[in-house]
């Protein structure tokens, strides 16, 4: 892995937390496209500017990007990226840390990309709220990331465990630790990782195979 997009079905699976840790173990430049895209006073890029301040990005040879914005950028992103790290978490999971993580960012007044602070008008008012752009693309996404990511490299990580396993193998590169503190006991692949990809993705060597949907996944908690 040398150019990882991450995306997910909504904020709160961890997106920006695991595309981090791939790229400290990858030794790879981390890109956050929220920071890009999200000026002051949170104002948006257009899709020509975003395009413009993200191509030179993905020409890169080593990446991170955290997100896709494929409403904006379409494949560029995706396509360029050798891996695909999908987050399909279930709703159990990623609603309780989305929530919990909003609130201490109101309490804290934590900022996020260039002076811009979440308020409680923008998390919960109005229908393009935070909570509300989740609870209502979630089910989407998860219905047409399938037939749209089957093109390319794709790791679909359902569960807290599968994420897990995904970022220890990221640094255990070919069975190599990536720090002399850390032992890869031998193993040049974990035998969950190589489950995940062969049978919960499209195939690494570039398959066109459909993504299978898993039944634990479609079930709400």
């Amino acid at each position: 892995m040398r150019r990882v997009a991450v995306i997910a079905n909504a904020s709160g699976c961890g997106k920006s937390t695991v595309a981090r840790a791939l790229a400290a173990s990858l030794d790879a430049p981390y890109w956050e496209l929220d920071a890009i895209h999200h000026r002051a006073g949170w104002r948006e890029l257009d899709a020509n500017e975003l395009r413009r301040r993200v191509e030179p990005i993905v020409a890169g040879e080593r990446w991170v990007i955290d997100g896709s914005y494929q409403s904006k950028l379409g494949h560029l992103v995706l396509a360029r990226a050798d891996t695909v790290v999908w987050l399909d978490l279930p709703r159990r999971v990623w609603l309780p840390r989305l929530v919990g993580r909003t609130i201490r960012r109101i309490v804290l007044r934590h900022e996020l990309w260039n002076g811009n602070r979440e308020s409680l008008r923008y998390v919960f008012s109005g229908r393009d709220s935070l909570i509300v752009f989740a609870l209502r693309n979630e089910p989407r996404r998860r219905q047409r990331y399938p037939s749209e990511l089957a093109r390319f490299r794709v790791a679909r990580l359902g569960t807290q465990a599968e994420v897990n396993a995904f970022l220890r193998h990221a640094r255990c590169q070919d069975g190599q630790p990536v720090s002399d503190t850390e032992s890869c006991q031998g193993e040049r692949v974990p035998n969950q990782h190589r489950s995940i990809h062969t049978h919960e993705t499209t195939a690494l060597t570039g398959g066109t195979r459909p993504l299978r949907r898993r039944r634990r996944d479609t079930a709400e908690p």
